[in-house]
C-alpha cells in the first residue's frame, strides 16, 4: 500500500500493527487529533478513538500493518458554517464602518470645543479636565478610523521562517507582562521558509497572544500562568475558501480561566469584549487579517485551557 496516496483522502486514516499500535497516521488524521504522525507513532489507538463515531476498523492481508482505521471527518459542513460566519461578521464591519463616519463629525466637533475651552480656563488644574477630553477624543479617533476603513491593503508577500515571527511575538511578550507569565515553545522543526504577507500574520499572532496574555495577568491568584505558541504542518487542510495542499497551524494556549460562556458565540464580533479595558477588536482585526490570506481563526475553552488555532496555506519558498 502506498501510505502517501492516503494524504489525498479528507477521511481520515490510522494504519495499526497487532498490538493495535499506530505506525502511520495521514495528513487528515493528524488535523483531526492535533499530532504529527511522529508524535502519534508507537501510541495505543484506543484513547484516540473513545466516543467518536462511525469509526470503520478493517483488518489487512498481506501488509506491513494489521489494522485500518477510518475517521470521517465531516468537513462540508465545517465550511458551510465557516463560510455562513464569515457573511455574517462581514455584514456587521459594514454597519460599524457606517456607524464610524457618522461618528467622525461630532467627536472632531467635541475636540476642538475642549481645545478652544482649555485657552479660557484660567488655572491648570481645570485645563487638566479639558486635556483628558481631548486625550479621549484622540484614542476615541483612532478606533473610529480603524472601524471606518473599508479598503484591504495590498498584500506584500516575502520569505521568511515563520519561527522567527513567533519569537518576535514572545518577545514583545516578555517586554509586556515579564516574569508574570512563563512562555513555552512547541515548533515543528519541520517547516519550511513560507511565502506569505508577513507584517498582517505577525499582527494576528501578536493579538491572540497578547490577549492569552492579558487573561493569565488578569486571573485572580492564578498559580503558574504559562502561554504556549505551537506551530504545526497540516496536510491537505480545509480553511476557509477551500482546501489547500498544504497548511501552517500556529497554536496559542493558555492555562487561564477560559472564555466565558456568554461570549463563546460572537468572540469574533467587532468590539465585544470581556475586559474592562478592552476594545473588541483585537481578535476580530487578527481573524481578518488570517482571512486576507486565505486563512481561518478558531478557538476551543475550557476553564484552565484556551486553545487558538491559527491556520493558513503553506505556500513554501
Amino acid at each position: 500500500m502506498d501510505t502517501t496516496s492516503l494524504d489525498l483522502l479528507c477521511t481520515a486514516v490510522l494504519l495499526l500493527d497487532e498490538s493495535h499500535r499506530i505506525r502511520h497516521a495521514n495528513g487528515a488524521a493528524e488535523e483531526l487529533l492535533g499530532q504529527s504522525r511522529r508524535q502519534l507513532a508507537g501510541q495505543p489507538a484506543q484513547p484516540w478513538l473513545d466516543g467518536r463515531d462511525s469509526v470503520l476498523k478493517t483488518p489487512l492481508r498481506g501488509q506491513p500493518w494489521a489494522w485500518l482505521i477510518e475517521i470521517p471527518v465531516h468537513q462540508g459542513v465545517h465550511l458551510d458554517d465557516l463560510r455562513q460566519a464569515r457573511g455574517s461578521q462581514e455584514a456587521q464591519r459594514e454597519t460599524l464602518r457606517n456607524l464610524a463616519h457618522e461618528i467622525r463629525n461630532p467627536l472632531a466637533g467635541l475636540r476642538a470645543a475642549a481645545q478652544l475651552l482649555e485657552m479660557e480656563l484660567p488655572r491648570d488644574d481645570l485645563r487638566e479636565y479639558t486635556r483628558v477630553i481631548v486625550a479621549e477624543a484622540d484614542r476615541l479617533a483612532g478606533l473610529v478610523a480603524r472601524l471606518a476603513s473599508s479598503s484591504q491593503p495590498a498584500a506584500a508577500p516575502s520569505v521568511f521562517n515563520v519561527h522567527e515571527v513567533c519569537e518576535r511575538v514572545l518577545s514583545l511578550i516578555r517586554l509586556e507582562f515579564g516574569e508574570r507569565i512563563r512562555l513555552e515553545r512547541d515548533y515543528d522543526a519541520s517547516v519550511p521558509d513560507m511565502r506569505a504577507d508577513r507584517d498582517p500574520l505577525l499582527q494576528a499572532l501578536l493579538n491572540v497572544a497578547r490577549n492569552g496574555a492579558q487573561a493569565l495577568a488578569e486571573a485572580p491568584g492564578k498559580a503558574d500562568p504559562v502561554l504556549r505558541l505551537s506551530t504545526r504542518i497540516l496536510h491537505q487542510p480545509m480553511l476557509a475558501d477551500g482546501q489547500y495542499r498544504m497548511g501552517l497551524r500556529i497554536t496559542v494556549t493558555d492555562n487561564g480561566p477560559g472564555v466565558p460562556e456568554a461570549l463563546r458565540d460572537k468572540l469574533f464580533h467587532p468590539l465585544v469584549t470581556g475586559r474592562a479595558q478592552g476594545t473588541g477588536l483585537g481578535l476580530s482585526l487578527a481573524q481578518e487579517c488570517l482571512q486576507r490570506q486565505g486563512g481561518l481563526l478558531e478557538f476551543d475553552s475550557v476553564p484552565g485551557r484556551t486553545e487558538f488555532r491559527l491556520s493558513l496555506p503553506l505556500e513554501v519558498a
